[in-house]
């Protein structure tokens, strides 16, 4: 059944009180289309599509409401049918403001003629609908889907098509929950990124405390699909820590998967390929996991656009004690400033924290080595922070703070709390600074 790797460092939280057995548990639940979407036109990685529409236009649900711009950037499709109200900015959950359309909600769901599906779809039209239906990376990147299945110009081609079913971050379980409802759905998206890349072979990692899942999906597997049972390790989800623990080859420093001929897709992203082929449907939803202190934990199929005070509303609405809410898991996470945020394609949980949110008061590095040997990218965040907190970016970037996938296993076993992530992500800013990017 597949032998697996495990890389060096890394750590495992605990699962135990977190949410993740609770939400793992409940079987998605469809939410009601809120009474306005607003949607933004930069959501992937890439150039921002361009707006189609303006104030005042009928749209339908999965048109085209903005094109794609540029070799790297992804179509946005209406995720209800109604009237467009706005054109304008909004702040998503990375803090940037980007332009949004925003669609007061009809309830009609009147599908747009273009949602149809293809016959017999070759290797061209699966990686042509990828790229036509807004298909991205639901894993957190929501990097361009249809870029990595363009491998016919790769030298050397690659050779294995690596899965993400891991979901190591605690609390999150929309993977999950995918992985055992629709394990055919997603076995079907691998086959047809498979065929649009002729890769012969993909290898599907999911950790070994979700063997429900695992089983789902083997039960499921078609000829040259592998289901691999990982240990339960963090930040097991990484590509590279992924790719290494699956083929055991290592993806260079700066470098990506095809330089260990690989293409990595996540378990939603597959799932979302194989609706945009068989039945035409653009990536107009996607399950969020929403725990921590709501009144009804769970996972939820959530259109895109749809404001997180809609969406807390739909799972119970806010305990009295939350002091900080998280979109994302808690190790890699963004505490956000308001509510009125809206739901992305790469938006894969929401999560209400009380004391346990706030940060304690951090106290001098004891020079332990307890984060040296969480990395897994075999860094020195101990003196990677301290030439920091002097100001001294070239050395911090000299031994290596651009190599930091900013995972949190550093800042999570510090005994003295230092905010380790937080300095490496500064550091990085003012680098780019530094450099006019």
């Amino acid at each position: 059944m597949g032998v697996s790797q495990t890389f060096v460092g890394g750590i495992h939280p605990h699962e135990l009180g977190n949410g993740k057995q609770v939400t793992g548990a409940i079987a998605i639940v469809d939410m009601k289309a809120p009474a306005k979407v607003t949607i933004p036109l930069s959501q992937h990685v890439g150039a921002p599509a361009e707006c189609l529409v303006k104030v005042g236009d009928t749209v339908n649900l999965g048109q085209v409401i903005a094109s794609a711009k540029g070799a790297i950037s992804a179509p946005v499709h209406a995720s209800v049918s109604g009237k467009v109200v706005a054109v304008g900015p909004v702040t998503i959950a990375n803090g940037r403001s980007v332009t949004a359309v925003t669609i007061e909600n009809d309830f009609e769901d009147r599908w747009d003629d273009s949602v149809k599906p293809v016959e017999n779809p070759d290797a061209e039209s699966i990686a042509r609908l990828a790229a036509e239906k807004g298909i991205v990376g639901m894993g957190g990147a929501a990097f361009p889907t249809a870029v990595k299945l363009e491998v016919s110009q790769l030298n050397p081609r690659p050779d294995v098509l690596v899965i993400n079913g891991s979901e190591c971050e605690p609390y999150l379980t929309s993977d999950h929950r995918l992985m055992l409802e629709a394990p055919e759905q997603i076995i079907d998206g691998v086959l047809l990124a498979m065929k649009a890349t002729g890769i012969a072979k993909a290898k599907i990692g999911v950790e070994d405390n979700k063997m429900d899942a695992v089983e789902a999906l083997r039960a499921a597997a078609k000829e040259g699909v592998e289901v691999v049972a990982l240990p339960a390790k963090y930040p097991q989800g990484y590509e590279k820590m992924l790719i290494y623990a699956l083929t055991g080859r290592k993806v260079p420093n700066g470098g990506l998967p095809s330089a260990a001929q690989c293409v990595v897709m996540n378990v939603a992203t597959c799932a979302a390929l194989s609706a945009a082929v068989r039945s035409g449907r653009p990536l107009v939803d996607r399950i969020v996991t929403v725990t921590g202190h709501v009144g009804k934990p769970g996972n939820y199929r959530v259109r895109i656009g749809t404001p997180l005070m809609d969406l807390l509303d739909a799972a119970g609405g806010l305990d009295a004690d939350v002091r900080k809410v998280i979109v994302g898991g808690p190790m890699m996470g963004n505490s956000i400033p308001s509510l009125a945020i809206p739901v992305t394609k790469n938006f894969g949980g929401l999560l209400a924290l009380a004391e346990e949110g706030i940060a304690p008061e951090e106290s001098a590095c004891i020079r332990c080595g307890r984060c040296v040997r969480a990395c897994p990218m075999g860094l020195m965040p101990t003196q990677m922070d301290a030439y920091i907190r002097h100001d001294d970016i070239e050395n911090a970037v000299r031994i290596g703070v651009l190599n930091c996938m900013e995972c949190g296993s550093c800042t999570y076993v510090c005994p003295a709390k230092r905010e380790l992530t937080q300095s490496f992500r500064m550091a990085k800013a003012m680098n780019r600074m530094k450099n006019g990017k």
